[in-house]
């Protein structure tokens, strides 16, 4: 007897069938750990529940969320009732949430937290411990998985912004058991060797548990001692690692940290180029001022006539030297009067005046002599007239 084969299709439906007649799968309640968490634009929810063995896929509608009095989110324990039913195009089955309630903070999002308070308070992100990334570095080194499109859309982004910057990659394993001990190790190696101006640690999206090694304290201790500046970029914009908070700079992708690290030397030369622009025309007014300056200067009588000011200072001293001339004059003048009037007086003074009127002097021994008394007989005197002397003797 031959059987004939059925297609995929008959058989995804034949599954959706037997599912939707399961009375017990029809309302279903059930704890795990969301993974993986979507809000789609649309309001719809999407997300993984699992716990340490197993997962299964889930989907909240947007007419289902309006009972939600939390916000979900990785790493969250819940209570979730609603249906099961397989997807018959992807042949995967799924529940179908009607309701979903918190039980509590999943174990990796509890060690989370707890280990980034402790590296807060021993000041692992203190700000003014970290580094600035240099404007423009030559080597940029790279840590992530040699696969896959992080260091392609690294190595895409950088050479478009610089064609001359090198790219140093030193691959590691981004997930996984011994991940987090080999990536601490790629950052003490590339600081020993000195192997690149600025480190970028990437890795694309991923859940909780899929990013965990970036949570691990010996990657954190690793960046918090790295010489050279570190980015982080880890998962999608929305997850947040502890490497982001200890890094010096963290980006929200892998490609925006490439935009980080690398300066667009296109750019760069625009602006350079508009600096110049400026400059030249601040120059050229500058000089257009001076040249203005300069022919007012040269339009200055001093620089016309140069000795000007020396023939003013000329009129200026015949000026004074007349005044001086004419002060002097006048002061003699007044002196001479003055004097001849002194001597007028001196004259009508002198004695010889009164000789001239017939009087005489009477000297004994070159003393005046003023009283009979003061001669006596045969003393010899000199009398002076008025044309000259005689002498004479007392009888």
């Amino acid at each position: 007897m031959k059987i004939e084969p059925i297609s995929v299709s008959e058989l995804n439906k034949y599954m959706k069938e037997k599912v939707a007649e399961d009375e017990y799968l029809k309302s279903v309640f059930v704890r795990g750990e969301i993974s993986n968490f979507k809000h789609h634009y649309t309001g719809h929810m999407y997300f993984t529940l699992k716990d340490e063995n197993s997962l299964i896929k889930c989907i909240m509608f947007k007419s289902s969320t309006a009972t939600l009095n939390f916000v979900p989110k990785d790493g969250m324990k819940v209570n979730v009732l609603g249906s099961v039913a397989v997807f018959e195009r992807d042949g995967v089955y799924q529940i179908y949430v009607k309701a979903m309630q918190e039980d509590g903070v999943g174990d990796l999002y509890a060690k989370f937290n707890e280990l980034k308070d402790k590296l807060e308070k021993e000041g692992l992100f203190d700000e003014e411990h970290k580094m600035k990334v240099p404007m423009m570095p030559k080597v940029i080194g790279v840590l992530t998985s040699n696969t896959g499109a992080v260091i392609r859309d690294i190595i895409n982004v950088s050479t478009r912004r610089n064609p001359n910057v090198y790219i140093r990659l030193y691959p590691v394993p981004v997930q996984g058991p011994g991940a987090a001990e080999k990536i601490a190790n790629a950052i003490y190696f590339m600081n020993e060797k000195k192997l690149a101006d600025v480190l970028i640690i990437a890795r694309g999206g991923g859940s909780i548990e899929d990013l965990w090694p970036f949570n691990e304290e010996i990657v954190a201790r690793a960046i918090y001692n790295s010489e050279i500046p570190t980015i982080s970029a880890v998962g999608h914009e929305t997850d947040f690692t502890i490497a982001d908070f200890v890094a010096d700079l963290r980006a929200p992708t892998p490609s925006a940290a490439a935009e980080l690290a690398v300066t667009d030397i296109f750019d760069l030369e625009d602006r350079i180029g508009l600096y110049k622009n400026r400059l030249q025309i601040l120059l050229r007014k500058k000089l257009e001022l001076l040249r203005l300056r300069y022919e007012k200067c040269m339009k200055a009588r001093v620089f016309i006539e140069p000795d000007y000011i020396i023939k003013e200072n000329y009129l200026k001293i015949d000026s004074i030297v007349k005044e001086l001339e004419s002060h002097i004059n006048s002061k003699m003048k007044d002196y001479k009067l003055k004097t001849v009037e002194k001597i007028t007086k001196l004259d009508a003074m002198s004695p010889l005046k009164t000789l001239a009127r017939g009087y005489s002097v009477v000297e004994k021994n070159g003393k005046l002599v003023k009283s009979k008394s003061d001669l006596k007989k045969d003393d010899i005197i000199n009398v002076r007239l008025n044309d000259g002397k005689i002498d004479a003797k007392i009888c």
